[in-house]
């Protein structure tokens, strides 16, 4: 098999992005030539990387939950642990956001996506247990707390009712949310 050509590595990164930022936007706009508007290629170009909506879809969420997967390891490694949990979670809201736009223009295909969003809440969970370990291990962080409370508590944080402002107020609540975590001395 050839390797892809340079070109269309670079178109379908282009469309990636176009996407995540499109669908993040949501609402009527969300749309697939919309994307590809973004990307600055052809629908063509787009249906020739991602032949389905919902392969376009499961492509964005995949990056998103890759990349909050390297965060956390990254953050891990650098960060105190209650600032590392902070962004991580904000990082979240961001990738929530997007996925929030994704199902708006998507529902009717949810249902082919499902293994993949099982596989990604391991993974997410994982990426949280493993912060909150950290913290725990330099008692920063409370030990009574597990990933999966973590990722309950932010994803119905998340989900509250949408409207303007919806992220400003997430975080707001994420932070609150984080300093509940700090082991107080």
């Amino acid at each position: 098999m050839r390797k892809p050509r340079a070109d269309s590595l670079r178109n379908r990164e282009r469309l990636l992005v176009a996407a995540r930022q499109v669908f993040a936007a949501g609402g009527t706009g969300a749309s697939l030539e919309a994307v590809a508007r973004d990307a600055g290629v052809g629908i063509g170009t787009l249906y020739r990387h991602f032949p389905t909506r919902e392969a376009l879809f499961q492509a964005v969420y995949a990056r998103e939950v890759d990349e909050l997967v390297a965060l956390a390891e990254a953050l891990a490694e650098e960060v105190e642990p209650v600032s590392a949990i902070r962004r991580w979670l904000h990082g979240m809201v961001r990738m929530v956001a997007t996925k929030r736009g994704m199902l708006a223009a998507l529902e009717p295909a949810l249902e082919t996506s499902q293994p993949l969003f099982s596989a990604s809440s391991a993974r997410m969970q994982q990426a949280a247990g493993g912060l909150l370990q950290r913290g725990v291990e330099l008692g920063a962080i409370r030990d009574d707390v597990s990933a999966e409370d973590v990722m309950r508590a932010v994803l119905g944080i998340c989900y509250i009712r949408q409207d303007d402002g919806w992220q400003a107020r997430t975080i707001r609540l994420l932070d609150i949310f984080v300093d509940g975590l700090v082991v107080l001395r």
